[in-house]
């Protein structure tokens, strides 16, 4: 059977080649509805399938958003990712997804990968792009939105969450419920200090703290981010003669582990100790006890974050700066902090 062609759809339409690309291209040019109604007709009844290649080819642009996040079997960047896969899908475009690993190197190779693919635009959850990634994208001239995390090293358009807010929000909580004081689980000695939401997240714990005239010294521990570290950290913690009464975590991940930890040297929590996250990732909800923590709408993140990826003026000077979006964060009370 021979393969059917752009031609033939115009023959049976009655219309030209051209505006048959039109209607598939949603453009450049408009075309009338009748004609439009007519072409997808004949389309649907040929069984019409345009040839994706060579329209990247023509276009130089592909239907693909490349997509870059440091582990997506963490929790929150795998749901991260599915959500911003859901809101490329409503605007027509596939994902392409690569785990940087926290590896300056594995992101530049992920950059160079999709950029040359010629995707739509890029993006970005670093965390911590450096200046060869910065100096890439700005040598492609590429379309990227930060999303998540705003690395000092490029000023561009970001969505990200009041990281800052969140975590005063959720130590004034454990505060209230009239702890001596709160330690924090914060990030390890390299994190990043500017665009990192965990090193945001110390500083609204810090805020919280000074705020309500309570000490800070001595009272953050390093853990990396996932619920494996977190959790022998929390073994040496716990089990220490100085165990703090409340524990803000920087991550829900972290969280978890904590509350394993706890689980297994019996402290009661949150008889014994209180425990509040930040992420409000699904098994939050599933923890024993339920972890109270700090949300965000990660699906209205991820749907700005393509909007603005997608948007054509986007890189028109001067308009980066009111593009920042920041979505606000709102405290999920569940019983770990005692309530």
């Amino acid at each position: 059977m021979a393969k059917v062609t752009r031609d033939d759809v115009a023959r049976l339409a009655g219309t030209s080649t051209a505006v048959v690309s039109y209607v598939i291209n949603n453009g450049p040019r408009p075309v009338a509805p009748a004609t439009r109604e007519r072409v997808l007709a004949a389309i649907k009844e040929l069984g019409y399938r345009p040839d994706r290649v060579a329209q990247a080819m023509a276009s130089r642009r592909t239907d693909l958003i490349g997509l870059i996040v440091p582990d997506a079997r963490q929790p929150f960047f795998g749901e991260m990712a599915h959500a911003v896969e859901q809101a490329a899908s409503e605007r027509g475009k596939m994902v392409l997804v690569g785990n940087s690993d926290y590896v300056g190197e594995r992101e530049v190779h992920y950059l160079r990968a999709f950029l040359g693919m010629r995707v739509s635009g890029l993006i970005l959850v670093s965390h911590a792009l450096n200046d060869l990634a910065a100096a890439e994208i700005e040598a492609w001239d590429a379309r990227v939105v930060l999303l998540h995390e705003r690395p000092e090293a490029i000023d561009d358009v970001a969505v990200v969450t009041d990281d800052v807010g969140g975590a005063h929000l959720a130590t004034q909580h454990l505060l209230e419920h009239g702890y001596e004081y709160v330690a924090c689980l914060g990030g390890v000695a390299e994190t990043p200090t500017v665009g990192d939401p965990v090193s945001d997240h110390v500083e609204g714990w810090r805020r919280a703290m000074h705020e309500a005239g309570r000490s800070t010294e001595g009272r953050l521990f390093e853990a990396l981010y996932n619920r494996y570290d977190a959790y022998q950290v929390g073994l040496r913690l716990l089990a220490g003669p100085d165990r703090p009464p409340a524990i803000f975590c920087s991550t829900d991940d972290q969280a978890i582990g904590l509350l394993r930890a706890a689980r297994e040297l019996r402290i009661d929590v949150p008889g014994e100790l209180a425990v509040a996250g930040f992420d409000d990732i699904k098994e939050a909800a599933l923890t024993d006890p339920p972890l109270t923590t700090i949300a965000s709408d990660r699906s209205a993140m991820a749907r700005a974050a393509v909007d603005l990826v997608l948007d054509d003026g986007l890189r028109v000077a001067g308009a980066r700066r009111e593009r920042l979006k920041l979505f606000p964060s709102s405290l999920v009370v569940r019983r770990s902090c005692g309530c």
